[in-house]
């Protein structure tokens, strides 16, 4: 898996529950207007906030809907039992790549613990041929997944441990995992790390503003050995707005602007609704014009 990779939203009704239909529409735009791929049930799919049988429930729409190449979806919970029924589960549907964030309620984890709990979650997958992605993602988890455990771990079990989303924003971070790590696929969290993918061996981007950037960010991957500065512009200032009002809330209610569907205005607490002077803002945005309606 490579290149622009959108992490997509879950539509909810105005009681919390995911929606099929708006689900599988956006993620059909979003193929056809740029992304490489979609990361289901990520931070922004507001997948902490759904139970098990929830999110094995769209991970399967996902599943039935799109090839299973341009899919990852994300396991990780604070519980490895929890995390091991998810990540088979993903395997049985024919995902590739499971996203998984490091076990964040034990504070502070030593390095021996943290591989120790990726270890387990190998060792209890078995004959599962789905790789595992880290999650990095300090702001939420309180974790930053040292280098050496993901070396140590790629280094110990190659076919497995495979790739990263990194969320922490820092690209020293990324640079030095794609430079030690040969092969091991690197995926920053912001579309504006693009300008340097090519030097820097990044695999691409996994990102939440890319749900609306997507048409733009596939020039620039395309282009991404002289990628056009003008075009990097636009796309950070465009992620600079998105992310201006609150992120998840902001990039739900301008697909629901994109499709028309009332069901993408619902967030799942803790997330409030968007003020009145926040929509307004998010509407007086320059999108980049669809490359392919759906």
């Amino acid at each position: 898996m490579q290149g622009i990779i959108a992490a997509v939203p879950t539509p909810v009704n105005a009681t919390g529950v995911p929606q099929k239909a708006p689900f599988l529409e956006h993620g059909r735009w979003a193929l056809a207007n740029g992304c490489d791929g979609l990361n289901v049930l990520g931070s922004t799919g507001e997948a902490n906030s759904f139970d098990s049988a929830t999110r094995k429930q769209v991970m399967g729409w996902a599943a039935k809907a799109f090839a299973p190449d341009s899919l990852m979806v994300g396991t990780g919970t604070p519980s490895l039992a929890e995390t091991v029924a998810l990540t088979r589960h993903a395997d049985d549907l024919g995902y590739r790549v499971a996203l998984v964030l490091p076990p964040y309620y034990y504070k502070p984890a030593s390095d021996d613990g943290l591989f120790r709990w990726y270890e387990a979650l190998h060792q209890a997958l078995g004959a599962c041929r789905i790789g595992i992605y880290f999650y990095n993602f300090p702001q939420m988890t309180g974790i930053t997944l040292p280098p050496a455990v993901i070396a140590r771990l790629r280094q110990t079990y190659p076919e497995r441990f495979t790739g990263i989303k990194d969320s922490s924003g820092d690209l020293d971070y990324c640079r030095r995992l794609s430079a030690d790590l040969p092969g091991f696929a690197v995926f920053p969290s912001s579309e504006t790390s693009l300008a340097e993918a090519a030097t820097a061996g990044f695999a691409g981007c996994i990102s939440a503003t890319v749900n609306q950037t997507a048409p733009l960010c596939a020039r620039v991957w395309a282009a991404r050995q002289a990628p056009d500065a003008a075009l990097l512009d636009r796309i950070g200032a465009l992620r600079g707005a998105i992310a201006g009002a609150p992120l998840i809330p902001a990039v739900k209610y301008l697909v629901g602007c994109r499709s028309g569907h009332a069901d993408w205005a619902h967030t799942l607490p803790p997330f409030t609704p968007l003020t009145e002077a926040q929509t307004a803002r998010l509407e007086q945005l320059d999108l980049p014009s669809p490359a392919l309606a759906d």
